[in-house]
C-alpha cells in the first residue's frame, strides 16, 4: 500500500524504474523484519539497494507493506 508521497513518487516512474522498484518490493516482502530501522524513525524501515529506495513500515503481523516514502535512480 502506496501512501502520499510514495504514491505521486511512483505514478512518475518509468516502465524500467517500476520493474526495479517491484523488485525490491518483493525482496522486502520476503522479510520486512530483515530491512534496517530508519535512522529518525524506529517505528519505520528504509530499504536502499541498487539504486532503489523505500521507506516503509509493516503492520503487527507484518503482513502489509505501507510505503512512506520511494527513490529509484
Amino acid at each position: 500500500m502506496f501512501i502520499e508521497p510514495a504514491e505521486t513518487q511512483v505514478r512518475t516512474l518509468g516502465a524500467a524504474q517500476t520493474s526495479q522498484l517491484d523488485a525490491a518490493l518483493n525482496e522486502i516482502a520476503a522479510d520486512p523484519a530483515d530491512v534496517k530501522p530508519h535512522a529518525t524513525a524506529t517505528a519505520l524501515r528504509d530499504h536502499q539497494h541498487a539504486g532503489v529506495r523505500i521507506v516503509f513500515y509493516a503492520t503487527a503481523l507484518g503482513s502489509i507493506l505501507i510505503v512512506t516514502y520511494v527513490e529509484v535512480d
